[in-house]
């Protein structure tokens, strides 16, 4: 079982990154003293001061206690024609691809690269799948570290968003699609983590799948390096929009769904 890719302390900084606030601001803000802020950051729950700081960082109170207290893990079940293949990337980090397919025919595409070529390659020629597409969330290193390797042993072409810029890679609009065998990828704008930021939604397996790349976790989302309320508005509506029980595939940490995040995704601000 794949740990959460961020802690309570990982939430707590990137909602004050993403907001702009200083330790003494969110002080001010919460009501809770400096160093109580300190020690949220470093991870440290202190049940008193965490609904003051959920307010005060516009996060939702019981998802926050939840991580905190680490007592909510998703459990999204598996589903035929979804394969997530996980490597590690730097030290101690890990990344997530996707193979997913039509069972029917056996056509498939793969979501990001990974680290290890060796491990995609396996499970393609184990399941006796025949790769058509290389599709890219965005083009941060750690989601298209094995590209080129990949280009070369499938032959199958590679695309990006148009703001994406990795020579050799098609750019596609969002609101493109592909046909992959019976499914259909399609593309929805998820950027705020990155310029180039996509969603793909795979439709004709027995549920929706969405491959979010960076731009949400299980519990968390990816940083707002591009724009924290760009990230916030976008993932409200193109992700929390799909079917509750869609599987939702980040590019770090475990599977989730749609219900489970609205429930436990700090994050979550419904209109």
């Amino acid at each position: 079982m794949l740990p959460l890719e961020d802690n309570y302390g990982d939430i707590i900084g990137k909602a004050m990154r993403g907001l702009g606030v200083s330790d003494a601001d969110l002080s001010r803000s919460a009501g809770v003293t400096v160093d109580e802020v300190r020690a949220a950051r470093r991870g440290e729950y202190a049940p008193a001061a965490a609904p003051r700081l959920a307010k005060a960082l516009r996060l939702n109170p019981a998802a926050l206690a939840a991580s905190g207290a680490q007592s909510w893990h998703p459990h999204a079940a598996n589903l035929l024609g979804v394969h997530q293949l996980t490597t590690p990337y730097g030290g101690g980090m890990t990344v997530n691809c996707y193979v997913i397919w039509d069972p029917a025919t056996g056509d498939a595409a793969l979501f990001d690269t990974g680290t290890q070529p060796a491990a995609v390659l396996k499970f393609l020629d184990t399941k006796k799948l025949a790769l058509r597409f290389i599709f890219l969330t965005h083009s941060h290193g750690d989601h298209i570290d094995c590209l080129p390797q990949l280009q070369i042993a499938t032959g199958a072409p590679a695309y990006i968003n148009q703001h994406g810029d990795i020579g050799g890679v098609s750019v596609f609009d969002w609101g493109a699609a592909f046909p992959l065998g019976a499914l259909t990828v399609a593309t929805r704008q998820t950027t705020g983590h990155a310029a180039d930021g996509t969603t793909f939604t795979v439709g004709g397996l027995e549920k929706t799948v969405a491959v979010v790349g960076d731009a949400l976790f299980a519990g968390s989302m990816g940083g707002g390096l591009v724009s924290y309320h760009e990230a916030l508005a976008l993932n409200l509506r193109h992700i929390y929009s799909l079917p509750d029980d869609t599987l939702l595939c980040p590019g770090h940490g475990p599977l989730t769904t749609v219900a489970l995040e609205k429930q436990h995704n700090p994050f979550y601000q419904p209109s």
